[in-house]
C-alpha cells in the first residue's frame, strides 16, 4: 500500500491508474495545471499528498520521456509510433519507465498492470500490444536500466 499521510492508504493499483491519468493529461496539454490537479482530487477522493507523489513521479517519466518513446518505437516495428493509441502509448510510457528507469516495481506486476490498464481505459486487443511491447523490451539487453538490475529481481 502506498501510503498518502495519517488518514489514508492508497492501495498501488489506484496509485497507477491515477498516475496514468496524470501521464495522458500531461500528453494531451503538454503541460499540467492547477486545475487538472484539482479535478483529480475530486474525481479520485484522495489526498494533496497523494497527488503530489503522484505528479512527481509523472515529472520524472517526462524527464525520461525521449529515452521512453525511442524504446517503444524500437519495439514495435509494426507500428509507427504516432499510431499507437494515447491510451496504449502512455500507459507504455508509465511501463517502460517503471521497467527501466524505475525498477522498484516487479517486472511481471509492471506488464501485468500494464495488460489491466489496457483493458480499464482501452480495449483487449491493446492490452495484448501493451503486454507484448513491455514484455519485449523487459527481456531486451539494450534497454537502459539506471537502478538495480532488474533481473535480480527474478534470479537472485
Amino acid at each position: 500500500m502506498w501510503y498518502s499521510g495519517s488518514v489514508m492508504a492508497i492501495s498501488q493499483k489506484k496509485f497507477r491508474e491515477i498516475i496514468f491519468q496524470m501521464v495522458y493529461s500531461r500528453d494531451l496539454n503538454d503541460h499540467s495545471d492547477a486545475k487538472v490537479l484539482t479535478s483529480m482530487l475530486d474525481q479520485f477522493v484522495v489526498t494533496r499528498k497523494v497527488l503530489h507523489q503522484a505528479s512527481a513521479k509523472v515529472e520524472k517519466i517526462f524527464a525520461e520521456v525521449e529515452a521512453i518513446d525511442s524504446l517503444i518505437s524500437n519495439f514495435s516495428k509494426d507500428y509507427d509510433f504516432k499510431r499507437i493509441s494515447r491510451v496504449e502509448r502512455n500507459i507504455l510510457r508509465l511501463g517502460v519507465f517503471e521497467l527501466k528507469f524505475e525498477g522498484e516495481v516487479p517486472p511481471k506486476v509492471v506488464i501485468s498492470e500494464g495488460v489491466r490498464l489496457s483493458r480499464k481505459f482501452g480495449t483487449p486487443e491493446g492490452g495484448a500490444f501493451v503486454n507484448a511491447i513491455l514484455d519485449a523490451i523487459f527481456q531486451s539487453e539494450e534497454a537502459p536500466c539506471l537502478s538495480k538490475p532488474v533481473l535480480s529481481a527474478i534470479n537472485p
